[in-house]
C-alpha cells in the first residue's frame, strides 16, 4: 500500500513539474513578442504559441491552414516565403525570409527549423515570426544615408562614384560609351551672400529636383557638394544624349526658379563633359576630367558647356605644376623686382618707374607673370606676393631717393584681393612711414575690376589714400566695364590706356577715335594720361600729337633690373 502511495505521489509531482514547465515556456513565448507554429509530421499535430494575434487575424488548426499565411503578406513575398515555410520539400534544415505584412506597416522575419530522424525523414518543425520593423526602418535610413543626399534626394557623391565605376566596367565589356557631365551653378556664392543660406539651400533643392527629372535606367544624377551636381549617361544617344540634355537644361534655365514666398531666382550653370573611353579609363578620372573642363567653361564666360580634350588637360596640369612651385617660390622668396621707366611725352624726361614682379627659378629660367599671377589670384597667393612687391618696391625706392635724390614716381600694381583687405590702407601707410618715403611719390595702380564689388568701400579707401598724399592710377582702362561717365566720381590722378588700343592706333580708325576721345575727356577731368605698350616711333609721334602726357613701352625702356634703373638715375643728375 505504501508503494502505491509513493507511485501516486511521484506521478503527481512529475505532472506538477510538467505543468510548471509548460507554463514557463508558455509565458516565455507570450512575452517574447514573437509568434510560433509547431507542426508534428507523424500525426500532423499543429499548435500555435506566443504573440500570434499581433501578426495574424486567424488561427492555424490543421496543415491546410498554413497557406493562409500567404494572404497576410505582400504579393511579392509569397513565393520566397513558400520556400521557407516548406523547407522539408528540399530537405533543408533552417532558413529565414523577411516579409512585409499586406495590411499594416509591419515587417516580419519568418524563421523555419525542421528536425529529421536517422532516415532523413522530417519529424517536426517550428516556425517563428518576429517583428523586425524597427530594424528594417533603421536599416533603410542607413541605406538612404549611404546612397542619397539629404538636401536634394539625389544620389550622393560616394554612391554615384560606385555606380559610375560599375558602368565603366560594363562599358569596357560591351565596347560602349559613358558620358559624365559636371554641372556647377554660376555665382552661387552671390546667392548665398546676397539672399541668405536658406535661399541658397532652396535653390540647391529646386535645381536638384529639376535635374533629377533626367534620371532613368541609363542616366544617374547626383548632388556632389554645395552647388555642384554630376550626371552620368550610359550609351548616350537620342533623348539621353549630352546635347539633348544640355539643350533642355538651357531652355529651363532661361526662366527663373520660383522659391518659397514667390521669390524668383535666375540660375545659370557651367557644364564640363568627359567621356569614357576617349577622355579617361576610370570613374574618378572621368569625374576629374569633367570638372577640369567645367572650370574652363566658367573661364569662357559661364552659362556655357565645354567638352574635354587633351589640350585642356595639358593646360590644367601645367597650371597645377605652376601652383605647386609657386608655394615654394613664395616660401623661398624666388621673386625679383624689375622696373619699367615712364617718360613725359613732350620732354622725354624720366617721370618714374613701374615695379613689375619676376619669378626666377633655380636654373635661371624666368616664369612669366602671365602664367603665375592669374593662378595666384585664384588661390590667394597674390596676398603674400602683393605684400612683397609693395614692401620691396618701397624699400628699393627709398634707397634710390637717399642716394640720388631724384624726384620721380614709383608705381605699384595692387590686386583686387589685396586692395579689399581691411588692413590694406594702414599697412601701406606704415610702410611709407618706416621707409621715410614721401607719399606724393607713390602711385597705386588698380584695375577696373576692383570697382565691381562694393563700390562705396573702394571709393572710401581711394579717398583715404589720396588724403594721405598717394596717387591713384586706373590701370588697363578700356578692358573692363569701362564707362567714361563713372570717371567723374572716381578719386584718381592718372588713367592708363590699355596696350590693346595702342597696338592698333596707327592702323585702325576706331582705335584712334577711342584713344583720342579718352585722352581729351580725361584731361578735361584733370587726370594724367599714360599710354602703355608704346613700341614704335610712329606710335610715339601720334600720341604726342594728341597730347598724351606719359609714355611707357619698349620704345623708350623695357622692364629692367634695379641696378639699370640706378644707371638711368645717375644720368639724370
Amino acid at each position: 500500500m505504501d508503494e502505491l502511495h509513493y507511485q501516486v505521489d511521484l506521478v503527481t509531482a512529475m505532472n506538477h513539474r510538467l505543468a510548471n514547465s509548460e507554463k514557463m515556456y508558455r509565458l516565455i513565448c507570450d512575452t517574447s513578442n514573437s509568434a510560433f507554429l509547431y507542426f508534428n509530421f507523424e500525426d500532423e499535430h499543429i499548435e500555435i504559441a506566443g504573440n500570434w494575434s499581433k501578426y495574424f487575424g486567424f488561427t492555424i488548426d490543421n496543415k491546410r491552414d498554413i497557406v493562409r499565411i500567404f494572404d497576410a503578406v505582400k504579393e511579392e513575398d509569397i513565393i520566397p516565403l513558400r520556400d521557407v515555410l516548406f523547407l522539408e520539400k528540399k530537405g533543408l534544415t533552417a532558413a529565414t525570409k523577411d516579409c512585409a505584412l499586406r495590411d499594416r506597416p509591419i515587417y516580419i522575419e519568418c524563421e523555419t527549423t525542421v528536425y529529421y530522424n536517422d532516415f532523413k525523414q522530417p519529424t517536426e518543425k517550428i516556425i517563428r515570426f518576429r517583428d523586425i520593423t524597427k530594424f528594417k526602418t533603421q536599416n533603410e535610413e542607413l541605406t538612404y544615408m549611404a546612397y542619397y543626399d539629404s538636401l536634394t534626394g539625389l544620389y550622393n557623391r560616394n554612391y554615384f562614384v560606385r555606380v559610375l565605376g560599375e558602368w565603366v566596367r560594363k562599358a569596357e565589356e560591351e565596347k560602349s560609351v559613358v558620358s559624365v557631365l559636371f554641372v556647377d551653378v554660376d555665382d552661387f556664392r552671390k546667392i548665398n551672400d546676397g539672399m541668405g543660406l536658406i535661399v541658397g539651400d532652396e535653390v540647391v533643392q529646386v535645381f536638384g529636383q529639376y535635374i533629377g527629372e533626367f534620371k532613368s535606367d541609363k542616366v544617374i544624377v547626383s548632388h556632389f557638394n554645395s552647388d555642384i551636381y554630376c550626371m552620368a549617361i550610359y550609351d548616350p544617344c537620342g533623348i539621353r544624349s549630352v546635347e539633348h540634355i544640355y539643350k533642355a537644361l538651357k531652355e529651363r534655365l532661361s526662366k527663373p526658379f520660383l522659391l518659397t514666398g514667390r521669390t524668383e531666382v535666375p540660375v545659370s550653370v557651367s557644364v564640363g563633359v568627359a567621356e569614357y573611353p576617349e577622355s579617361a579609363k576610370t570613374s574618378l578620372e572621368l569625374i576629374n576630367c569633367a570638372e577640369i573642363v567645367m572650370f574652363k567653361a566658367k573661364a569662357t564666360g559661364k552659362g556655357n558647356i565645354q567638352y574635354f580634350d587633351g589640350a585642356i588637360l595639358e593646360e590644367f596640369l601645367h597650371n597645377v605644376e605652376i601652383e605647386n612651385r609657386l608655394k615654394d617660390a613664395i616660401f623661398n622668396k624666388k621673386f625679383e623686382l624689375y622696373f619699367q621707366p615712364q617718360y613725359h611725352t613732350k620732354t622725354k624726361a624720366l617721370r618714374g618707374v613701374e615695379a613689375l614682379i619676376r619669378w626666377r627659378e633655380d636654373d635661371g629660367r624666368m616664369i612669366s607673370p602671365v602664367d603665375f599671377i592669374p593662378i595666384a589670384e585664384k588661390n590667394g597667393a597674390i596676398i603674400p606676393i602683393g605684400d612683397w612687391v609693395v614692401e620691396e618696391g618701397i624699400r628699393i625706392y627709398s634707397e634710390w631717393k637717399r642716394r640720388y635724390g631724384y624726384c620721380m614716381i614709383l608705381s605699384l600694381n595692387i590686386s583686387a584681393i589685396q586692395y579689399k583687405r581691411a588692413d590694406f590702407v594702414n599697412k601701406l601707410i606704415d610702410l611709407i612711414k618706416i621707409n621715410e618715403v614721401n607719399p606724393n611719390d607713390i602711385e597705386l595702380e588698380i584695375t577696373e575690376s576692383i570697382l565691381i564689388d562694393d563700390f562705396e568701400e573702394v571709393i572710401g579707401k581711394m579717398k583715404a589714400l589720396r588724403e594721405y598724399g598717394l596717387k591713384v592710377s586706373l590701370d588697363d582702362f578700356g578692358t573692363g566695364f569701362s564707362s567714361l561717365s563713372y570717371l567723374r566720381g572716381l578719386p584718381v590722378d592718372t588713367l592708363k590706356i590699355d596696350k590693346s588700343f595702342i597696338d592698333n592706333v596707327i592702323t585702325d580708325e576706331a582705335s584712334r577715335v577711342i584713344t583720342e576721345s579718352i585722352i581729351q575727356m580725361v584731361k578735361r577731368l584733370g587726370f594724367e594720361t599714360v599710354a602703355e605698350g608704346v613700341e614704335t616711333q610712329e606710335q610715339f609721334d601720334y600720341l604726342k600729337s594728341i597730347d598724351c602726357d606719359i609714355i611707357q613701352g619698349f620704345l623708350l625702356g623695357r622692364p629692367m633690373e634695379a641696378y639699370k634703373i640706378e644707371e638711368l638715375l645717375k644720368k639724370q643728375l
